[in-house]
């Protein structure tokens, strides 16, 4: 065989394993970037069965369905773009943006809080009545979407921000592909995974119609799924306070302001931790949620006295079935 052959042949299998390799980098660093959001991902997935509760059974998937559509919209069409430019041109921005959306977790964590351990719900916007099951299931949508949008805006950011720090890919191709890899992959994962939950009860339903060990099961499907309800509700909540004061920690590291905060905890974890990684990491979620929780107070406050409620409820208060039909 001609010896210049031979080379073409050994430079189209090096481009073949470097083009491998960078895949298998790119879904590495995806991978590394989309565990860092894991509490946002929770909190979207306890949020969402919301907006179905209380309508018609047959909507509930078509509903989830409009809004994973959304959902992928605003993180490849619009933030996916946005990322990237702000990678290119203006990288100084990527933590204050992470704390803006750190706060809005910290926030929205505490109000719920707030509310439970006060029984005031007066943040929560009620649905203006609609005059068709149609408009009321649009303005539902639209509800989950524009939540959807600040969720995915940190999901990005905190995906970004852990693919440059970290230097897991170069190029702004391969920033592209991981941001739509983590992108499509949370969004599959945290659909699907309502999809599944809202129709449970229904399921147990099915079942239990059955006889022997499956109707039991049935049964106890049913009972089940409000208890799992509440503690997404629950783990949610904990995972905003969390992320949010974990971000809010690492921004006062990362741009020199209230760096004794970022300070104190880590000492903290240190110190009481003494090389047990599992301890310190504790210590540090304990702290991290502690500074969420105050830091969202503080804004909880600031929030009430100028709007006298949040300002960005776009969903509204569950509608009983029969008032659809």
């Amino acid at each position: 065989m001609p010896s210049g052959l031979v080379a073409l042949l050994d430079d189209v299998a090096l481009i073949a394993r470097t083009a491998a390799a960078s895949v298998d980098d790119v879904a590495a660093a995806a991978g590394r970037a989309g565990a860092k959001t894991a509490g946002v991902v929770i909190d979207d997935a306890a949020v969402t069965p919301s907006y179905v509760t209380g309508l018609d059974p047959k909507r509930e998937l078509p509903i989830i369905w409009k809004i994973t559509k959304g959902s992928l919209r605003n993180k490849l069409i619009f933030l996916l773009p946005a990322a990237l430019l702000l990678s290119e041109f203006a990288p100084w921005l990527i933590y204050p943006i992470l704390m803006l959306g750190g706060s809005y977790l910290a926030f929205e964590a505490v109000e719920k809080i707030l509310e439970k351990l006060t029984g005031d719900h007066h943040a929560e916007k009620t649905l203006a009545e609609a005059d068709t099951p149609e408009e009321l299931e649009a303005r539902q949508v639209s509800g989950a979407v524009r939540t959807d949008f600040i969720l995915s805006a940190e999901i990005m950011a905190i995906t970004l921000n852990e693919l440059t720090s970290q230097g897991l890919v170069e190029g702004l191709w391969m920033q592209a592909g991981a941001l739509a890899i983590v992108a499509v992959a949370v969004t599959l994962l945290v659909y699907g995974t309502v999809g599944l939950i809202v129709k449970l009860d229904d399921i147990g339903l099915h079942m239990a119609q059955g006889e022997g060990g499956s109707a039991a099961f049935g049964r106890g499907l049913i009972a089940f799924v409000p208890k799992l309800l509440t503690a997404l509700s629950v783990i949610g909540t904990a995972a905003m306070m969390w992320v949010g004061g974990s971000i809010i920690l690492h921004g006062f590291h990362e741009l020199h302001f209230f760096e004794f905060v970022y300070d104190w905890v880590h000492h903290a974890a240190e110190s009481i931790g003494q090389g047990n990684g599992v301890i310190e990491w504790i210590v540090n979620t304990i702290g991290a949620a502690i500074v969420g929780f105050i830091w969202g107070f503080i804004i909880v406050q600031i929030v009430t006295r100028i709007f006298g409620h949040h300002p960005l409820h776009g969903g509204g208060e569950p509608v009983k079935k029969a008032e659809l039909h």
